[in-house]
């Protein structure tokens, strides 16, 4: 006969820790039995104490066997008489094992906002497994959204994405708001993958849905508009991102999470700066940093100084853009962020030109290209098609402007068509149009008129229907 005792022997279908072996249910009949064995034998009790007052001897002994499913009433009888919590005995998890988890991943969380991803990363995979041998579904998905983000920061995208969607799938039966944080990094990985459409895609029938069902969740949707700003702007979608952050402003006095409300503002302040609204960008924009550095979530506030030198260099500040923007890279460099930093470069790289200091930003420029004009980057190093496409679109149109103030057209011209490429492959309509205005000039002064005429038209065909994307009707609004 199988026995169980307090001597370390155990049965043959529990570890030591008294989880379940890979492949046995924690809830199997005969798990329980063993569970209940193990116990009853450890306490030195008869199975005459075990069961008394209210079950039989025979009872018991049933049960140790597993040939009987016991009540919940059952289980709580024998946990009573055991010392344990329900719980522990029906599922063989530790008591309040689920609730450890949770504080555990909260610190994770935090030290994926101060540190390194890598280093969270590990964190969070390590508690995923923990998670997955005590069959706790919801520890589970929130371990690998953690784990998701840590990978977006290092630049990892199509393991994002795969965290994202295991997530979303161990959901699958919870409420939909409940899966919307998954549905959002999903649509993030394939933002900075390039799939700009398909993020957008994601995004919308996710709003969709939301209403049709009537689930007029404020933070689910304030997650799901502030997400859509991004990809909208970058399509030159720019009424519907407007629209997004309008709706996103009336949500936020109905969400109590600080770091939604300063990302809404982050968001918010995009669609300003498109608008010319400088003053009032850099004002939602301090708001938004208040709130990180209060949170201490510093990747986010390295965003808000990449922004606000965003901000500064339209505006014309270009001593002050540069300096907003070397914060924000010594930060996410500091925290090995590699896919934001190299980003956030790109931007810088744009001022340091402007400045007139051009050696300086073509040193910055060429390291995040892989060789070659036609921008084909992998995930775990320079950007391109795959990794960063707009920036490296942007990337490439920069030293396409180094090198034809120095003469060079034929190098100029290769940088531009690069660029060309990827932002066509990426729908990012909103620089498409500039782009397509520079190659043509540039075949135009060497000659060839009829290149240059198409690529103005194909500079005007991205033009042509302003503030709109192919993606059909916008989501329908939620009541306020």
């Amino acid at each position: 006969m199988e026995r169980s005792s307090s001597d370390g022997v155990r049965s043959e279908g529990t570890r030591a820790d008294g989880a379940p072996n890979e492949g046995v249910r924690a809830d199997d009949p005969a798990e329980i039995g063993r569970r209940v064995l193990r116990l009853r034998a450890e306490r030195g009790l008869t199975q005459r104490q075990l069961a008394e007052p209210a079950y039989t001897p025979a009872y018991v002994s049933t049960l140790e066997a597993g040939k009987v499913r016991p009540s919940e009433a059952a289980l709580r009888h024998l946990a009573e008489r055991l010392g344990v919590g329900y719980e522990e005995l029906a599922t063989g998890r530790p008591a309040r094992l689920a609730a450890g988890l949770r504080l555990r991943l909260t610190d994770a969380r935090r030290a994926l906002a101060t540190g390194a991803p890598g280093d969270a990363a590990a964190l969070f995979r390590a508690l995923h497994e923990e998670a997955v041998t005590h069959e706790l579904a919801a520890e589970q998905a929130d371990a690998l959204l953690g784990l998701g983000d840590c990978l977006l920061e290092s630049g990892e995208l199509t393991d994002a994405r795969d965290c994202f969607a295991a997530a979303e799938r161990l959901l699958a039966d919870d409420p939909l708001p409940r899966r919307v944080p998954a549905i959002r990094g999903r649509a993030t990985a394939h933002l900075l993958t390039g799939e700009l459409r398909y993020a957008c895609y994601l995004l919308e029938s996710t709003l969709d849905e939301l209403n049709a069902a009537s689930l007029h969740d404020p933070e689910a949707l304030l997650l799901l508009y502030t997400a859509s700003i991004a990809p909208y702007m970058d399509m030159g979608a720019h009424a519907r991102a407007a629209h997004a952050a309008e709706l996103a402003l009336a949500l936020a006095p109905g969400v109590g999470d600080p770091a939604l409300v300063a990302g809404m503002h982050r968001g918010v302040a995009r669609t300003l700066i498109a608008e010319g609204r400088i003053a009032e960008a850099d004002a939602s924009l301090a708001k938004a940093q208040e709130l990180y550095r209060q949170l201490h979530i510093r990747t986010e506030l390295a965003h808000c100084h990449w922004m606000r030198g965003y901000v500064h260099a339209q505006d014309g500040d270009l001593e002050q853009a540069e300096s907003e923007l070397r914060t924000a890279r010594d930060i996410l460099a500091s925290k090995r962020a590699a896919l934001f930093t190299e980003q956030v470069e790109v931007e810088l790289a744009d001022v340091l030109r402007r400045r007139g200091k051009t050696e300086e930003a073509e040193a910055l420029l060429r390291p995040l290209l892989m060789s070659g004009a036609d921008g084909a980057g992998d995930e775990t190093g320079a950007l391109g098609a795959g990794r960063g496409a707009v920036h490296a679109g942007g990337a490439h149109r920069l030293l396409g402007l180094i090198a034809e103030e120095r003469g060079d057209t034929e190098c100029a011209e290769e940088h531009y068509c690069a660029a060309l490429s990827l932002l066509e492959r990426s729908s990012a309509a909103g620089d498409l149009a500039d782009l397509c205005r520079l190659l043509g000039d540039l075949l135009r002064r060497s000659g060839r008129v009829e290149a240059a005429m198409d690529a103005y038209r194909t500079g005007l065909g991205h033009r042509a229907a302003p503030g709109t994307t192919t993606l059909g009707p916008a989501p329908a609004t939620p009541p306020m």
